[in-house]
């Protein structure tokens, strides 16, 4: 495959516990930006692909964040920041940041890869748009697979990452 573009999401994926982290505080893995930067060495776009609800909130803005991912190198950031009960299109699992991307981007969405720790959310939003599923183990995503599984048991990841940087090799193979 001749990937157009990688989407990574951030809390727990990144860095973190896969709880909610201000931009100002959030640690970025050790690995996180060797992962990224083979990415870029390859000339694969990456994007930021993340819900982020405390913004409706008030506890951070889109610019905390899209600052935030900037100085992590990435080359644009889709974020959801609505409420998550879900009356928007693009709140993962929902596949709308996925098709604003496309669009902006004019990427066939099936020539993309996902990687993220939550099933329910990540894994299905990348079913929904044919992309490449990678489910990595730190954050949520042991869980995901161990207690939340039944929740997005109608989907098959192609990969299950130890992390972020063994889903980039793996993709990069």
């Amino acid at each position: 495959m001749n990937l157009q573009a990688v989407f990574i999401d951030r809390d727990g994926t990144i860095g973190g516990t896969g709880h909610f982290v201000h931009p100002n505080d959030f640690k970025p893995y050790s690995f996180s930006m060797e992962a990224i930067e083979l990415l870029k060495k390859k000339g694969i776009p990456v994007f930021a692909l993340t819900n982020q609800h405390r913004i409706s909130k008030g506890q951070a803005s889109i610019h905390d964040f899209e600052e935030e991912f900037e100085k992590l190198g990435f080359d644009d950031a889709f974020i959801c920041p609505h409420p998550m009960d879900g009356h928007c299109t693009c709140h993962k699992p929902k596949p709308g940041l996925l098709h604003h991307a496309a669009e902006k981007y004019q990427l066939d969405l099936s020539q993309t890869a996902v990687i993220g720790d939550v099933g329910s959310t990540d894994m299905l939003a990348a079913e929904e748009v044919g992309a490449l599923k990678i489910l990595v183990k730190t954050g949520w995503g042991q869980s995901s697979l161990d207690d939340f599984r039944d929740s997005w048991s109608t989907v098959d990841v192609d990969y299950i990452a130890e992390n972020l940087l063994s889903a980039v090799h793996w993709l990069l193979k």
